[in-house]
């Protein structure tokens, strides 16, 4: 598997440049990924630059390659968006990470009426770095060019706001309309999925009053963890990513 690392601070590359990574980033490929000078080397801005080249510095402190390529990747329209509700046993954060692999745009933690899991006071803070490191990782895993955003924690309130915006699919077991059926129309996606309970009827009233789809995966009912990341695949196929 390529070596992909991440230096958000890169604002532009050209070849001959030598570009580094430094700290917990250097240390976990000298020590733990053992790379070693000669080696190819991959790093991305998470903002669409990727550089490649060898590497001439390999200490526990910095590793710096010299750029022998450079790719610039416009971001995608439009764009898919993950509406999470958090959820018990780590299964928002399994789902998080396996939309980012999949290409997820952006994730939004959601604080449904039905989440076991809250995000309260010094929580909030605390959800919200785990799931930018979750992302961070799954997208140096998937070498994606962009990193995808995590806003801020909503509420229900403040989904519904959303929905007049943006193209809202609110994954439902009972919709009589399958995902496979949606067609894309230029807007940006905002892919809802609720917690292990699922959305509670009011909610779901509210997000439909607001322009909201409902559409169903298929006669399977799947967990929190697994059902945004299903979704996204079929988006992904039918925006052409895929």
């Amino acid at each position: 598997m390529a070596h992909f690392y991440l230096n958000e601070l890169i604002e532009r590359a050209s070849i001959g440049d030598r570009i580094a990574v430094e700290g917990t980033e250097a240390r976990h490929a000298v020590t733990v990924s053992r790379v070693a000078v000669g080696e190819r080397l991959t790093i991305g801005n998470g903002r669409g630059l990727v550089v490649t080249g060898l590497v001439v510095t390999a200490e526990h402190t910095v590793l710096e390659l010299e750029v022998d390529s450079v790719e610039e990747t416009p971001r995608t329209a439009p764009a898919i968006i993950l509406a999470q509700a958090l959820a018990k046993g780590d299964r928002d954060e399994f789902a998080v990470q396996a939309s980012t692999e999949l290409g997820v745009d952006a994730v939004i933690p959601w604080s449904s009426a039905r989440s076991i899991s809250r995000w309260e006071g010094a929580k909030i803070a605390k959800g919200h770095a785990r799931w930018s490191a979750i992302v961070r990782e799954a997208t140096k895993q998937a070498v994606r060019p962009w990193l995808p955003d995590v806003l801020d924690l909503v509420g229900t309130s403040q989904l519904v706001r959303l929905a007049g915006s943006t193209r809202m699919l609110v994954l439902e077991p009972t919709a009589d309309v399958p995902l496979t059926a949606i067609e894309p129309d230029g807007r940006d996606i905002v892919l809802v999925v609720g917690p292990e309970g699922g959305i509670a009827p009011h909610e779901l009233e509210a997000l439909v009053a607001a322009g909201a789809e409902t559409v169903r995966l298929g006669d399977a009912v799947l967990r929190t963890s697994t059902a945004g990341p299903a979704a996204i695949a079929i988006l992904s196929a039918k925006l052409g990513r895929w």
